[in-house]
């Protein structure tokens, strides 16, 4: 039931030793206030005043209190150290997911990691939290108690033993099928999580082709498939509880029946009788608090073997070199570079390619070409499976270098704008800048129409649920982050302008170009128009560089290049 993962968490045996403790003292707790309680009730009953038994009266209540005391310290501890753990898993999740870059979000589905990481960080909390708790109360506290009760009678503790590993048996068996359950539920839950966003990302073109109501009757079947699997998992859960509750329960009746039955025939004294049938529903306690959160046990370990998965996806070992700033000067050669995604996709053939100081890079070619498959070699996301580097002379077998890293300004397709003020999104990498440098950098992006605009101005919240922002605007808001960052001098465009009007395009290009002086970029797109301001041009075939030169020297030759935007122009065309 628990996760290997969890025993790796920070200062987990620490916290463990702590709870045992906890667990001593309040199995101490239970049966002090056991112990007190049939005192002052058998003494009573035998006709002596409240005052003869006040003292056991108020070691009762300090008992009690301090077993709830017992208690609140161990949720306060828990709920900081889950709070904690939480915030170190969705670090370490997030850091691993930014090292391996688009390839796991192909894999995974970006849904399912956006969930993950909000809906399973919060799940694997609450199951830190529940686990370690009822997991320790379960294995301390009914066997000090059954210890107890066979010190005062050893036929009731024969009862109360042999039952509680047949309750054991019954959840185990209850388990694995709620655990089933649990797992189809999850992988429900990733594919509504992956099919909802893949529909929302292409709502508009969906529409256009008149494919809207199609997908939603698609989402609607996935979001049933969830439905059935969540309340499949619910009827396991509830009966499991129904049926612990019920056989707790009546093994508890049992012991009351025969300590009742023996009372009646004088073979034992009130006050043995007694402290056994108050500590006989404590003996089963954490068992039932254990059922009852079930459950939620299940979702959290699901998320936290999905985390797990994420986080033990071997990374490839790059030995890292110190690489100086980009400048004018500098180099990059490229000798038979390759890439496959496995053995059965390529998705760059061996090329070779040098490019020199401050240079505007086009790389075009037609959709699945391996554009963006470079982009992400460039960056360092993919790992070549063949080829060698050479940043400034320095050899290498992967742009994976956190110096190179460190000097890239990326700007994908759909640049991401995170529930925020205008201000803290533009200034996201550069939060020191000054007011004046962020108004610089708006005018520069065209985003001062937008600013006047807005009710707040800067201050505007703006993404995810708050004031919506067209394509064009979010590209504007990349931009003006760039503009911030004046220290990196390598800028990679993954098509940054697919997804929008030639009209909004051609405005931004003109915002974007001024962007690209003293850099080196590397930009790809299917648009000819981009190709004029390029110094130079690698043509893109099926993951083959076909052809690498200048404009005019491409056009001149009338080979690949000629031939495509002959190609592109017949498309645009029609």
């Amino acid at each position: 039931m628990i996760d290997k993962a969890i025993m790796r968490l920070p200062k987990i045996k620490q916290m463990m030793g702590l709870l045992a403790g906890l667990a001593l003292l309040q199995a101490i707790f239970i049966i002090g206030q056991a112990y007190t309680l049939s005192f002052t009730i058998t003494h009573l009953w035998q006709g002596e005043s409240l005052s003869q038994v006040l003292l056991a009266m108020g070691g009762f209540f300090v008992i009690f209190m301090a077993r709830h005391g017992i208690t609140y310290l161990r949720e306060r501890m828990l709920d900081i150290y889950a709070q904690k753990q939480a915030k170190y898993l969705r670090n370490q999740l997030l850091s691993k997911i930014f090292r391996l870059g688009p390839k796991v979000a192909q894999d995974q589905g970006t849904g399912n990691l956006t969930t993950m990481t909000l809906d399973g960080i919060a799940q694997a909390e609450n199951y830190i939290h529940l686990i370690l708790a009822k997991m320790m109360n379960m294995m301390i506290i009914p066997w000090l108690i059954l210890v107890v009760v066979f010190y005062f009678d050893w036929v009731s503790g024969v009862i109360l033993l042999l039952v509680f590993p047949l309750i054991i048996i019954f959840m185990i068996v209850l388990g694995y099928a709620a655990q089933a359950k649990a797992d189809r539920q999850y992988r429900s839950f990733q594919i509504l999580s992956n099919h909802f966003i893949d529909s929302l990302r292409g709502i508009d073109t969906l529409k256009v082709f008149g494919m809207s109501k199609q997908y939603a009757k698609g989402i609607y079947q996935t979001s049933e498939a969830f439905r059935k699997a969540t309340m499949s998992t619910l009827r396991i859960a509830i009966l499991s509880t129904f049926a612990l509750d019920f056989f707790t329960t009546l093994s508890v009746a049992i012991v009351a029946v025969f300590l009742g039955l023996r009372l009646l025939e004088g073979n034992i004294l009130l006050f043995p009788a007694l402290t056994i049938l108050i500590l006989a529903p404590e003996y089963f306690l954490p068992v039932r608090d254990f059922a009852s959160d079930y459950h939620a046990t299940l979702d959290g370990k699901n998320a936290m073997t999905a985390i797990r998965e994420i986080l033990e996806i071997e990374e490839p070992t790059v030995e890292q070199i110190q690489l100086a700033n980009w400048q004018e000067d500098a180099t990059l050669t490229v000798k038979q570079l390759a890439f496959a995604y496995d053995e059965t996709k390529s998705g760059l053939q061996p090329m070779d390619f040098v490019v020199k100081g401050y240079q505007k890079v086009g790389i075009i070619g037609m959709s699945g070409s391996g554009k963006s498959t470079l982009m992400n070699v460039l960056s360092g996301f993919f790992q070549p499976q063949a080829g060698e580097i050479y940043l400034n002379g320095q050899l290498t077998n992967s742009f994976k270098q956190g110096d190179w890293q460190q000097q890239l300004l990326y700007i994908p397709q759909n640049p991401y704008v995170f529930r925020g003020t205008l201000r803290e999104n533009i200034a996201f990498y550069t939060p020191q800048a000054t007011q004046t440098e962020i108004i610089q950098a708006v005018d520069v992006a065209g985003l001062l129409e937008l600013v006047q605009e807005l009710p707040d101005g800067l201050e505007t919240v703006i993404g995810e649920g708050a004031r919506p922002l067209s394509g064009g605007q979010a590209q504007r808001i990349a931009l003006a982050r760039a503009f911030l960052d004046q220290k990196r001098k390598i800028m990679i465009f993954d098509e940054p302008t697919a997804h929008l009007d030639i009209e909004t395009e051609v405005e931004l290009k003109e915002r974007m170009l001024p962007l690209m002086e003293n850099r080196l970029v590397f930009f790809a797109t299917h648009r000819l128009h981009w190709m004029h301001q390029m110094d130079v041009i690698m043509v893109l075939e099926q993951g083959k560089l076909v052809e690498m030169g200048t404009f005019e020297e491409l056009t001149a030759k009338k080979g690949h290049f000629y031939a495509l935007t002959q190609r592109m122009r017949g498309e645009q065309n029609v």
